[in-house]
């Protein structure tokens, strides 16, 4: 997760929807083992995480502070866990899409790593630059998704307890009642 921190909350197109879609990953990530990680840039300027993200961290998420663009050329990446730091599949999201964001994912593909980037978890302040910022990745071998399509991936199969368990986290954030099992399944 790139800088979402509280300064930027005035200034970000669609912050709080923004920030309800990482925290519903963020939660799904916890309840199915993913590893997660985190940057904040420059902190003492642009302020900590958003509480709403901090609320739900797993205790084992990795955070470090960066003055770079890119989290991945930041000093703090290479002391990520090996389980962040060297996977060969990684889910990018946070703010801003255009610079941080974008700088990372093409750092990463760079290095030859899968890349996937749920573009309802990610934002800038103008729409313009967002929609630049997800072509160009996309452009550059990112693979666009949504939290919903990621949290689906992880999944594999419905039916488990944590398919239940992340479709109740989806039905929370979307203000829906329960429906069957397989109201949410994904398609194959």
């Amino acid at each position: 997760m790139v800088d979402v921190q509280e300064r930027f909350r005035p200034h970000i197109e669609g912050f709080e929807e923004l920030v309800a879609a990482i925290r519903l990953l963020v939660q799904g990530a916890r309840l199915l083992g993913v590893p997660v990680a985190y940057s904040e840039q420059y902190p003492q300027g642009l302020g900590p995480t958003v509480a709403e993200l901090l609320d739900v961290m797993p205790d084992d998420a990795a955070s470090y502070e960066k003055v770079d663009i890119s989290s991945a050329a930041a000093p703090g990446w290479v002391e990520l866990p090996a389980s962040v730091r060297d996977a060969e599949q990684l889910v990018l999201v946070g703010i801003e899409a255009h610079v941080c964001v974008r700088q990372t994912a093409l750092d990463l593909l760079h290095q030859g790593r899968s890349v996937h980037v749920p573009v309802d978890a990610i934002s800038s302040r103008s729409r313009r630059a967002l929609d630049i910022a997800e072509r160009d990745m996309e452009r550059s071998g990112a693979h666009l998704a949504t939290v919903e399509q990621v949290l689906f991936d992880w999944l594999g199969v419905a039916g488990t307890p944590e398919f239940k368990a992340v479709q109740s986290l989806i039905k929370a954030r979307d203000g829906r009642p329960p429906q069957s099992a397989h109201a949410l399944a994904p398609l194959t």
